[in-house]
């Protein structure tokens, strides 16, 4: 595996690339063109320059996180054909700069969902947190109006004003849209741009939804084993592949999350790895990454991540906010170096352990 950290670009980002590069393992980052609209297109002038400044901090990109689906291919309209197209623009562009992995998502409106961004936890940091009946209690347009004071003056990913503007109306167009509609339209999109994934050895990574359950009553699929092995199927490319994130399959208490990755061997092109607290089922908190301040077995996690061999790019997710950083919620330095600290350690105990015998 290969040791990276988010980062969003200098304009967007409290953490900078020489802060990043000073921690202990980490030789890449994922990162994004933050600006850019779903729909866009990258040109290779914004990709080409993106890469330099990151090599000039002595990193290298590892991978995109995230080249943004426009709602119109989710939804199937005809729009699509074109939007398709500036995605495959998009996707030659950065193959012909060397950049091999792109993770994304196909989850209606929201790209993620949580109640609270500053949780208050018993030793004094604060983590994003959910609530389903907090959830229930709200109306879906005025999500980010709940949680907008806790945002820390960061542009929060998937919560774009563009986006926000058009709740309502989004809502409305997906009332009709079901699960197996959004696998079709998933399908539809795959197909489209898998040529030029095996031209430039592009490797797209699915986000799981996050939480693994319908919110609003939204459709929601990469959520379970069941989901993404009938997504594998369904295009059996092995460039159509997944970002498993421990944090957003683990949403769900039911994923058996080491067995999850032995059966996605080949097939996870990148990883997230973070540790979640459950107060019950429906009430759970960002944790530490270590496996003591949360609910799962980090060990267990990691060591199937080695067991299968895989050797992709990993990062630490969301950190919580320690030390008084003030930082894109999720996103500080500090706590997301200690994380990547402790699973480089994790990895280093398991590798010797099994080349011990």
């Amino acid at each position: 595996m290969e040791m990276t950290l988010r980062w969003y670009g200098k304009d967007f980002d409290t953490v900078t690339l020489e802060q990043i590069r000073q921690i202990p393992g980490v030789k890449g980052v994922i990162t994004t063109l933050y600006d850019t609209k779903p729909g866009e297109v990258w040109s290779r002038e914004r990709i080409k320059a993106m890469k330099a400044e990151v090599e000039a901090a002595g990193l290298h990109v590892a991978g995109i996180e995230s080249v943004n689906i426009h709602e119109d291919i989710k939804l199937g309209k005809p729009s699509r054909e074109q939007l398709i197209d500036n995605y495959i623009e998009t996707l030659t562009n950065l193959g012909e700069e060397d950049i091999h992995m792109v993770c994304y998502n196909f989850m209606p409106v929201f790209d993620w969902t949580r109640t609270e961004l500053a949780r208050k936890r018993p030793d004094g940091s604060t983590v994003l947190a959910y609530n389903q009946a907090a959830v229930d209690a709200l109306v879906p347009e005025k999500m980010f109006d709940s949680i907008a004071g806790d945002t820390n003056g960061s542009l929060m990913p998937g919560w774009e004003p563009d986006r926000l503007a058009h709740v309502k109306e989004l809502f409305d167009e997906y009332k009709d849209i079901t699960d197996e509609d959004l696998f079709e339209n998933l399908k539809y999109f795959l197909e489209r741009i898998m040529p030029v994934c095996d031209k430039y050895d592009i490797n797209m990574a699915i986000h799981p939804d996050d939480p693994a359950w319908p919110v609003f009553g939204l459709p929601r699929i990469i959520i379970n084993k069941e989901n993404i092995q009938r997504m594998m199927k369904m295009v059996d490319n092995p460039h159509n592949g997944v970002t498993f994130c421990s944090g957003s399959y683990g949403t769900n208490l039911e994923n058996d999350l080491p067995d999850m990755i032995r059966s996605l061997k080949g097939r996870i092109h990148f990883a997230h790895v973070r540790n979640l607290k459950f107060n019950s089922k429906d009430d759970f908190e960002e944790a530490a990454h270590l496996s003591s301040d949360g609910s799962f077995d980090m060990y267990e996690i990691v060591k199937a991540l080695y067991d299968i061999g895989f050797t992709g790019p990993i990062r630490p997710d969301h950190g919580r906010m320690i030390w008084g950083e003030k930082a894109m919620p999720g996103y500080g330095l500090y706590d997301r170096a200690l994380g990547a600290a402790y699973i480089n350690g994790l990895w280093e105990a398991i590798e010797k352990n099994a080349k011990r015998g």
